[in-house]
């Protein structure tokens, strides 16, 4: 059965940014970018169907443990944000807490407890509906002096993980070289790991040619 191809469609809060291995029953997987700021592999089925809409931060909002605030911004997306920043520190089951509150990342006194500070913070530094919060230092703090507002491809250069392919000289990441000859990020990852030569990481099959001929596309 051909699989439908997700890549760049949204879902919910859920944005879908690469292809990820079948599971072991061979159904596709997608891996997508939350609104909040995690990553989570995600069944192409459940996107489809709405059954799932965001990595599970929308259901720990709602949570007895989350009072609602008298604000009346608990449906905003830097509420999403606040509390998938919040979770990633702070919560053991999150599935990125690995790499935040088991490093030691925190959240600052001045924003932990206070979302209206946060929100002020974010509008006056840059927010828009199409960034998410990043931290300058990888592995300092989420606080006002060590983030900002970034696209999600900037947000992944900054990545501990981030994967540099460096072609004819000119060195770039994983999902700049994506965009610059459009080939998926996951498409390239594969090369690597399979040990393609440099000359051939950008070469893209003639789909039109029986024998699939690679032609280089750059």
């Amino acid at each position: 059965m051909k699989t439908i191809n997700l890549l760049g469609k949204k879902f919910g809060r859920l944005t879908v940014i690469s292809r990820a291995s079948n599971n072991k029953h061979g159904k596709a997987r997608w891996l997508c970018q939350c609104e909040c700021g995690e990553r989570k592999v995600i069944l192409s089925d459940s996107l489809l169907s709405g059954k799932t809409k965001s990595c599970g931060c929308y259901r720990k909002e709602v949570t007895p443990h989350n009072h609602l605030p008298k604000h009346g911004m608990s449906g905003t997306r830097l509420w999403t944000i606040w509390c998938g920043m919040k979770s990633r520190c702070y919560y053991p089951k999150n599935i990125a807490f690995k790499n935040y509150g088991g490093r030691g990342i925190r959240v600052c006194s001045e924003w932990k407890n206070n979302f209206l500070a946060f929100h002020e913070w974010a509008l006056n530094n840059g927010y828009a509906s199409n960034l998410t919060i990043d931290r300058i230092n990888c592995n300092g703090n989420y606080e006002p002096k060590n983030c900002k507002w970034s696209t999600y491809e900037e947000q992944e250069n900054n990545r501990r993980d981030t994967v540099y392919l460096t072609i004819q000289g000119q060195t770039l990441s994983i999902s700049e070289w994506s965009k610059k000859v459009g080939i998926s990020a996951a498409t390239l990852r594969n090369r690597i790991s399979s040990g393609w030569k440099e000359s051939e990481m950008l070469l893209k099959p003639d789909f039109n040619n029986k024998n699939i001929r690679r032609n280089l596309y750059a």
